[in-house]
């Protein structure tokens, strides 16, 4: 019978290796790595990669390796032997090897390492011997017993540190390089008897005994603390497992021949093709590390650059330098991408010991992407996919300097990216006050409501105590471009006192503060700022990413200023204009609250119809703006409530202004108040029970479309769209008074109008009744905010209060928030079918703030949505997130 044991261990060196880079999920970033450099004949030290499938093994076996592993193990180490000369164990010829985690995704420094594997009592003489240096010898020995206890035994390295630091002082040695070999002896002994003291046992002489130890501590580290919370801030699977490598060791610490360093193909900062890098004389791996002595630069071009007298590796070793230099290139162009190399010259000898996809700054990223395009090393294709859309966010948005000083407050969620400073305030009107008078505020409230959207407009941020990725505050915000920090649960507003308290700080009116949008931070005090600067590399990656995608990309754009940042980021329309956005400037607010206390349908009338030309204003300036795109315009959405004071002052100063009693006022308040306004009297309800909403709204849009028309020469076609539609008879109410006031508008202006009629799609009873209700919808547009909401059940402003908890506890993977919940996809995925049986060449978009999510994105490629709508500021990460799912939709 054939042996059924599974091959676990991968052999490389002497230019061959068993697996290559395209064994990545089985050998890790590391393994697979090391084995395409040997294969494309690098100078690798020999090893061998046990496999991600014997970390599963060792954990289902209760964190104990697979006996089936060892007799593989042996043959692999004699593999090892016979390309390095020497042998593990072996007294006169022993062979050290390194032992270290590799993971397929890379996660650097989260997991753990030990080097110099293979000493003992008897093998530190032989090596001794066959380099001629016992210095060298004990003091690779003393550095093994110190990763080794650490890492393996769960000694704290510090103990160790301190018996070195006191017997140095004891001694009258400054640096390391001064003690001796006898003094490295002494050293030896005194870490040998701390290892017995606090560990209970000896320092393991058996090299068996050390090599297993250190590859079940290497297994096991893929469950440390710093490696799970690595995982959860980079969205990598806890069942991936890592690998192990063994390898043969180097040594960069065996004179003024020998070094350490890294390299990256090019300047991982600033995108520059040219060598970038550090490096250590007689010094090992974990000398870098430790950060106890200052790298010298690379280059001479460094050199220069830095200005710190230290000797390049360039000038000092030109032959060795020369060889990195034309592998570094061999490597570039065979992975095709910026390299982070790791290497090490012992005597003059170069050697690779890592390769991997570098990471880099966005703004390299782009110029890196463009340049290896232009230079032939990848296709036009390759550079749009290599890009991670989210990034595109951090060019597009002031970011604080990352060598400021700071202090930082509170933290909340990063809801809309950027910085900002400025006098903090506590009301949206008094934020519109100050503005007017020069200030720059930040404007702070608990959460906040339409009714702050004029404050949110004059500051040049804003922050929140309450609501999460999705709450009104973060989607407006984001909308407008500015920065945002919403759900900050550890910061304490006190309206009546005008003051905010934070992390022991108490800030009042007026006090300058920072909020960073981007990690989510409230800082004391003004902070440096970078400002965005968009290189040419930017447009040129965009016009590659257009000629690729399928999907459009519109903006959800409310006002003038919107739309013209929307055409700027190379929006193709505006995809959401929420209407009720505009009824809160000053002069119309008055109007829309006499509206709302109307009794009568004549007084309400009267009311919209001071609204009206304000309304049509704002039309015929977003059509002239989009110059013929789409322009698709929501009805009225909100219920009535939103926009009525609540506060006792406001409601006296309201009904002063209005002319009407508090008491009234506040009967009417009460009656339109509502106890789950979210699923209440609002949308195609509110549009169906008030009619003349919707006449007001309709004539404004016509009457706007002739005349922007007229300016353009072209005709208008704007797009109609019905909120919270759940049946095809609410659809159809509504779209007869848009078609009676079309009528009436042709009639008066002796013309003819262009436009569709469609519906919002943000509940499941509309994704199931998709087909009936597509009869009348001549377009949909899926909210999956409310859709998100409505299939969840729960409130996207109070969610953030346990969010991150269920995200620990493996309840959710994301925020179903921002990326799109599987079970949502689904409604959509099932309104799409069902929609397009009706009408086959229905348009269908999404306008949540989905629209600018690049994971969502690909799902919206995958089910054919016509486009994709998200804030003016995500529309360039739009545009290279559809890019990169249409690509991928054709492999």
């Amino acid at each position: 019978m054939a042996d059924q044991t599974p091959k676990w261990v991968y052999s490389f060196g002497g230019g061959a290796a068993d697996g290559s880079a395209a064994d990545k999920d089985r050998l890790g970033g590391k393994g697979a790595h090391l084995a395409e450099m040997s294969r494309i004949e690098l100078n690798v030290p020999a090893g061998f990669t046990i496999s991600t499938d014997v970390c599963a093994a060792y954990y289902e076996q209760g964190r104990s390796l697979p006996e089936e592993l060892k007799p593989m193990v042996d043959e692999a180490l004699e593999k090892m032997a016979a390309i390095a000369g020497a042998h593990f164990g072996d007294v006169e010829h022993p062979l050290l090897v390194s032992v270290r985690s590799g993971a397929r995704a890379s996660m650097p420094g989260m997991m753990d390492t030990v080097l110099n594997l293979g000493l003992n009592d008897k093998t530190v003489e032989g090596l001794a011997r066959r380099t001629g240096d016992r210095r060298f010898a004990y003091d690779t020995y003393r550095r093994f017993i110190q990763m080794y206890a650490d890492v393996v035994l769960g000694l704290d390295h510090g103990l160790f540190e301190d018996i070195l630091e006191n017997y140095k002082a004891l001694k009258g040695f400054e640096l390391d390089p001064q003690l001796q070999a006898e003094n490295w002896v002494e050293i030896i002994g005194a870490y040998k008897a701390l290892v017995a003291k606090e560990f209970g046992m000896p320092f393991p002489q058996d090299l068996r005994e050390q090599l297993w130890g250190a590859i079940s501590a290497v297994f096991g580290s893929w469950q440390n603390a710093r490696a799970i919370a690595y995982r959860r801030l980079h969205d990598i699977p806890d069942d991936w497992g890592t690998a192990v490598t063994v390898q043969t060791m180097v040594f960069g610490n065996k004179g003024d021949q020998s070094a350490t360093g890294v390299v990256f193909t090019r300047n991982p900062s600033t995108g520059e093709n040219a060598l970038f890098g550090e490096y250590l004389l007689n010094a090992q791996g974990e000398d870098v590390v430790a950060g106890l002595r200052t790298p010298q630069p690379l280059t001479e071009k460094q050199s220069a650059a830095n200005g710190n007298g230290k000797a390049s590796l360039e000038a000092l070793m030109p032959e060795a330098f020369a060889e990195l230099k034309a592998s570094c290139a061999a490597l570039e162009k065979h992975f095709r991408d910026l390299q982070d190399i790791e290497f090490t010259i012992e005597e003059g000898k170069l050697f690779m010991l890592q390769t991997r996809s570098g990471k880099r700054s966005t703004q390299a990223a782009l110029k890196i992407a463009v340049d290896m395009a232009e230079e032939g090393i990848i296709s036009k294709q390759e550079a749009v996919a290599s890009l991670d859309p989210a990034r595109l966010d951090q060019l597009l948005h002031p970011t604080l300097d990352p060598n400021a000083e700071m202090t930082v407050l509170a933290k909340g969620l990063p809801a809309s990216p950027g910085a900002a400073s400025g006098e903090i305030v506590f009301d949206a009107d008094e934020a519109v006050h100050m503005k007017a008078q020069g200030h720059t505020v930040i404007l702070a409230r608990i959460e906040t409501s339409p009714e702050d959207v004029q404050g949110m407009h004059a500051a040049v941020g804003v922050i929140t105590t309450r609501g999460g990725m999705t709450s009104h505050a973060a989607v407006v915000a984001r909308g407008m471009g500015r920065p945002c920090v919403a759900g900050a649960a550890a910061a304490h507003i006190d309206l009546e006192r005008e003051t905010l308290e934070a992390g022991g700080a108490v800030m009042h009116k007026g006090d300058i503060v920072t909020i960073d949008g981007s990690s989510g931070k409230l800082i004391k005090g003004r902070v440096t700022m970078r400002q965005p600067d968009l290189s040419p590399d930017f447009a040129t990656l965009m016009e590659w990413a257009d000629g690729f995608r399928r999907m459009d990309v519109r903006a959800n754009a409310d006002t003038p200023a919107d739309a013209r940042h929307a055409r700027d980021f190379g929006a193709e329309g505006i995809g959401l204009c929420r209407t009720e956005h505009m009824f809160f400037q000053e002069n119309r607010i008055v109007a829309m609250r006499e509206m709302i206390l109307a009794e009568t349908k004549e007084s309400r009338r009267a009311a919209l119809a001071e609204l009206l030309p304000a309304q049509r204003q704002d039309f015929i300036e977003l059509f002239e703006i989009m110059a013929g795109q789409p322009v698709t315009i929501r009805l009225f959405d909100p219920p009535l409530h939103e926009f009525l004071p609540s506060e006792e002052d406001a409601i006296v100063d309201v009904a002063e202004a209005m002319g009407v009693g508090v008491a009234q006022l506040k009967r009417r308040i009460a009656v339109l108040s509502e106890f789950n306004p979210m699923l209440g009297q609002r949308g195609a309800r509110l549009l169906v029970t008030y009619p003349e909403i919707v006449d007001m709204q309709a004539r404004a849009v016509f009457e706007a479309a002739i005349e922007a028309g007229a300016e353009l020469h072209d005709r208008v076609r704007p797009e109609i769209m019905v909120p919270l539609v759940a049946t095809k008879r609410e659809l159809d109410i509504v779209k007869e008074r848009i078609l009676v006031t079309a009528r009436a508008v042709e009639e008066e202006r002796g013309t003819s109008l262009a436009f569709q009629v469609g519906s919002m799609v943000e509940l499941p009873r509309a994704c199931l009744m998709a087909g009936e209700i597509a009869e009348s919808a001549e377009f949909f547009s899926f909210g999956t905010n409310d859709l998100t909401q409505t299939t969840f059940g729960l409130s996207r402003d109070d969610a953030g209060r346990f969010l991150g908890e269920y995200a620990d506890k493996g309840i959710i993977n994301h925020d179903p928030f921002m990326t799109l919940d599987a079970a949502v996809g689904e409604l959509m995925e099932i309104g799409v079918t069902r929609a397009r049986a009706v009408r086959p060449d229905l348009k269908i978009g999404i306008c949540g703030e989905h629209g600018g999510d690049p994971q969502t994105i690909v799902f919206c490629e995958k089910i054919g949505l016509s486009y994709v709508s998200c804030s003016p500021y995500r529309v360039p990460v739009a545009r290279l997130a559809a890019a990169q799912a249409a690509l991928k939709s054709q492999l």
